[in-house]
This record gives C-alpha cells, sequence and structure tokens, in this order.
C-alpha cells in the first residue's frame, strides 16, 4: 500500500502560482512512476502531468505545457507540481496518483490521494 497527502491548494487569482504538493508513505516512493491528475465539478477525472520513478522523464497534457511543472524528490517521498500563470479553468481538485512503473503514463494508477482543492478567480 501507498499512501498520499496532498497539500497546497488554495485560492489564487488568474496569473498567479501556486505549489502542490504530494507526501507518500508505506512504499518505497522511488519504485512508482507518478502523476497529477484534476477533477472539475461534473466533469471526469484529467491527466495533469506525470513522472517517471528516477525524475528523468516528464509528461504534461497540453493544456498545461508550458506552464506547470512536474518534479519529484525521492529522499524526501514527495511529488510537486508547480502552476505558473493560472488560468480560471485550472479550478479543480487535483489529485497525485501512484503506479508501481518506470514510466508515467495517462492511466491505470493504483493509489490515489485524497485531493487538494484549487481555485483560479478571474
Amino acid at each position: 500500500q501507498v499512501q498520499l497527502v496532498e497539500s497546497g491548494g488554495g485560492l489564487v487569482q488568474a496569473g498567479g502560482s501556486l505549489r502542490l504538493s504530494c507526501a507518500a508513505s508505506g512504499r518505497t516512493f522511488s519504485n512508482y512512476a507518478m502523476a497529477w491528475f484534476h477533477q472539475a465539478p461534473g466533469k471526469d477525472r484529467v491527466f495533469v502531468a506525470g513522472i517517471s520513478r528516477s525524475g528523468g522523464s516528464t509528461y504534461y497534457a497540453d493544456s498545461v505545457k508550458g506552464r506547470f511543472s512536474i518534479s519529484r524528490d525521492n529522499a524526501k517521498n514527495t511529488l510537486y507540481l508547480q502552476m505558473n500563470s493560472l488560468k480560471p479553468e485550472d479550478t479543480a481538485v487535483y489529485y497525485c496518483a501512484a503506479k508501481r512503473s518506470i514510466i508515467a503514463t495517462t492511466t491505470g494508477y493504483d493509489y490515489w490521494g485524497q485531493g487538494t482543492q484549487v481555485t483560479v478567480s478571474s
């Protein structure tokens, strides 16, 4: 079992920045590819960004390329999402997810956090 706990969400104005964190425990963090998803009200959960278990490869949804940056610190068992130039359409609950894999993909994650709310005002 892997336990994931997100933090760092909040209310920010359009154009602002937030940094989300996801603290992992329970298994060897560096054995897992990680990802961030978001879910807006009434919509499906959507892949935002992923990172390989070493941190050497990253993947982004087209909607966030150039604005968001995913990273990880395997020594601290923590995943990050730096979100810049935020837009109202980024408003959603953000979830981190883990899968026992070398690379990250857009599906197939086994473990999920409880989510953190991000609200971007116009």
